[in-house]
């Protein structure tokens, strides 16, 4: 069974796409960039608080799907410029400060909105 996550707490999906999906015990989110949810504006010129706001998003995404970052399993990490690794992973580490997720990071071309990161994530629904 398949059911579609959506909540206030996170931005509103700016396509057609849903938030996240759950499958059985599984949370698949999509991909979030640095927009408020209240606002649907950027946060953030920079990685680290760009990263900080897409992070508040998905543990708000997870949340709505009863689950949080500590049940994460794997991040993808899309970042504008692999320069910005270092500034991403500082403010990653204090999300996830013990057993973090698998996670693959990958320089891209273009982001939505031209942000500077993107992170999308596999979560499991604790019983």
């Amino acid at each position: 069974m398949t059911t579609r996550i959506a909540t206030d707490q996170a931005p509103a999906a700016i396509g057609p796409y849903a938030q996240a999906v759950q499958v059985g015990q599984f949370v698949f989110t999509s991909g979030q960039i640095p927009l408020d949810p209240a606002t649907m504006t950027i946060v953030g010129d920079d990685a680290a608080a760009q990263t900080r706001q897409v992070l508040d998003n998905l543990a708000a995404v997870l949340r709505a799907a009863g689950s949080d970052l500590a049940h994460v399993v794997k991040t993808t990490v899309f970042l504008k410029d692999m320069n910005d690794f270092q500034a991403m992973n500082d403010v990653y580490a204090t999300f996830f400060p013990s057993a973090p997720p698998a996670r693959s990071t990958v320089e891209v071309a273009r982001l939505p909105k031209d942000v500077r990161v993107e992170i999308e994530c596999i979560a499991v629904i604790p019983a």
